[in-house]
């Protein structure tokens, strides 16, 4: 059963995708904006895509069972915000180190001095937050809604989100005027040598000697778009070979080795995406490029690293 796109109801966000948008199309506008609630709520663009995806999901089988629903701008970030915080409890307890109190924290509207610490803050930023601060500052210092309209997707009363707001507000001020400098994690030799490599034989245009380094039961997520495994990744890199406008080089996003891929050779230019590489006894086992979700990369932390 196709799932109807009614303009929003006044219980919840009265703007974004408007009447007779089908799921498709509303799931294809809104994404870029709960990847942006997502990545703050985790402190990870990657996990926060995991969690887009997540909601994309539920939400095409909650329509495929012909659920009705008024406001589906609202109901999608209530969607984004219970698994995130699903999410932050199964990462909480994995991490037995973590207090009672930590486990919660799941990482007067005066506006405009507090919308741009919001927006500046780093992802790590958003992580000393509690749940319900976190929420609130995001919903709306980041993407702007309103006391009724982020009640409606957190279930939380106003007088509470006024005071997440307050507290949130004054722990990322707090923050702003300290210095982050803290490293990443360190890549070990082997894991470095091992990007390079790989990103030199890309930008080679070496295709065969990077289908030798695949295992045969590889996995490629084109993520928002398509999946493969096994011999037909082969195909994936004909796309690349077709091309001739990109460069890569090795880095980190948010701390993890990734390949950055820049549309030209100049490495002053942001990267546009990313490729994301898992290795098992020497053969990449995975794939995960962002070609078509270049979305992640804005909110994401990018470190070069020596080509």
């Amino acid at each position: 059963m196709s799932m109807s796109v009614p303009a929003a109801a006044s219980d919840g966000p009265s703007h974004g995708p408007g009447h007779g948008q089908s799921l498709n199309a509303v799931l294809s506008e809104l994404r870029p904006k709960l990847h942006r609630f997502c990545a703050r709520m985790t402190g990870s663009v990657i996990d926060g895509e995991d969690i887009v995806q997540e909601v994309c999901v539920k939400a095409i089988e909650a329509a495929a069972d012909g659920e009705a629903v008024d406001n589906v701008e609202g109901w999608l970030f209530r969607i984004a915000h219970n698994a995130a915080l699903d999410f932050l409890r199964r990462r909480n307890r994995q991490r037995a180190a973590l207090s009672d109190e930590a486990a919660d924290m799941i990482a007067d509207p005066t506006a405009d001095a507090d919308r741009l610490v919001a927006a500046a803050a780093s992802l790590r930023a958003f992580m000393a937050l509690t749940a319900i601060e976190r929420s609130s500052v995001i919903l709306m210092d980041v993407l702007g809604y309103h006391l009724d309209e982020i009640g409606f997707i957190t279930g939380s009363s106003i007088p509470s989100i006024k005071a997440a707001l307050h507290r949130g507000r004054a722990r990322l001020r707090e923050l702003a005027s300290e210095s982050d400098e803290r490293p990443w994690p360190a890549l070990s030799a082997a894991e470095s040598a091992r990007l390079s490599e790989y990103a030199a034989l890309f930008n080679a245009r070496d295709f065969d000697t990077i289908r030798d380094m695949l295992a045969d039961d590889v996995r490629l997520e084109l993520v928002n778009r398509s999946r493969m495994k096994g011999k037909e990744v082969a195909n994936y890199f004909g796309n690349y070979a077709k091309v001739r406008d990109w460069h890569v080089t090795p880095g980190l996003i948010d701390g993890q080795p990734a390949v950055l891929v820049r549309e030209g050779d100049d490495p002053s230019v942001p990267p546009s995406y990313f490729i994301m590489l898992e290795w098992a006894d020497g053969k990449i086992v995975s794939i995960r490029d962002f070609r078509y979700a270049r979305y992640v990369v804005e909110s994401a932390g990018v470190a070069a690293l020596p080509s």
